[in-house]
């Protein structure tokens, strides 16, 4: 196991997070896939069976994300048992939409403690442990709702702008030490849930694209793989974006 590289992905049985973890067993990591504290063994054996992945490349984490004490616990042990974790992916997320005048506290806060506050409690743990070794990756998920806004996402975009200043403040805190942080901002994708939406619905947000298509999970996968690549190496402090020329900075 000290010669495979280890993946830590968080959000992992998502419809993006699934993309991910399976691109990453394909290009030799061994995963480990964060899960909700609110799911089990048996979703994670049946997430197995469904995407067909070999469960030899592949070990759950059952963590909430949000509660920082558990996050530090969790990553003590995995880097313990591992040696060191090369690659770390900060994909879960939430949403609670509403219009700003509507929405209530609790609504504001689940948001930001899990798709923001949960980069502090995943990344702290880890950073030092990268800088010593002089090797790590970092990619954090975001959305082109963080760069260019939305009507009823407020908390949303302002967790997922704040993804993007974090990465590039953590940048140059990891570059002498051969550790780089960027971002993989999608845009619409066509994830399980989003497939379930009505059609009206659906060809309302593909005509805003002017690709006039969703982008692919997988293609979010590789833009993720890209980064955690040795051809890569250079590349620090950036944010990639793929929504199909919605959003073009």
């Amino acid at each position: 196991m000290e010669k495979t590289k280890i993946a830590l992905v968080t959000g992992a049985l998502g419809g993006i997070g699934t993309a991910i973890t399976k691109s990453l067993i394909a290009e030799n990591y061994f995963v480990i896939a964060v899960a909700s504290h609110n799911r089990n063994a048996q979703d994670f054996d049946q997430w197995l069976n469904s995407e067909q992945i070999n469960p030899n490349c592949v070990e759950a984490l059952f963590l909430d994300v949000t509660d920082t004490n558990a996050c530090a616990t969790a990553i003590e042990e995995m880097t313990e048992r591992y040696q060191h974790i090369d690659l770390l992916v900060n994909n879960a997320g939430i949403t609670r939409d509403t219009s700003f005048k509507r929405m209530t506290l609790e609504q504001w806060q689940a948001v930001i403690n899990t798709n923001l506050n949960s980069l502090f409690n995943m990344t702290q743990p880890l950073f030092a442990q990268m800088c010593q070794r002089k090797q790590g990756r970092i990619v954090n998920i975001s959305s082109v709702n963080g760069q260019k806004g939305q009507f009823g996402q407020t908390n949303y975009a302002a967790a997922k702008a704040g993804m993007i200043g974090f990465s590039k403040s953590l940048a140059y805190e990891g570059a002498r030490s051969n550790v780089t942080v960027n971002v993989v901002a999608p845009g619409y994708t066509e994830t399980p849930m989003v497939a379930a939406m009505k059609e009206e619905v659906l060809e309302n947000i593909k005509g805003q694209v002017p690709m006039q298509r969703l982008a692919m999970p997988e293609e979010i996968a590789k833009a993720v793989c890209y980064l955690a690549s040795d051809d890569a190496a250079y590349i620090t402090g950036e944010t990639l974006a793929l929504n199909g020329g919605l959003y073009m900075n």
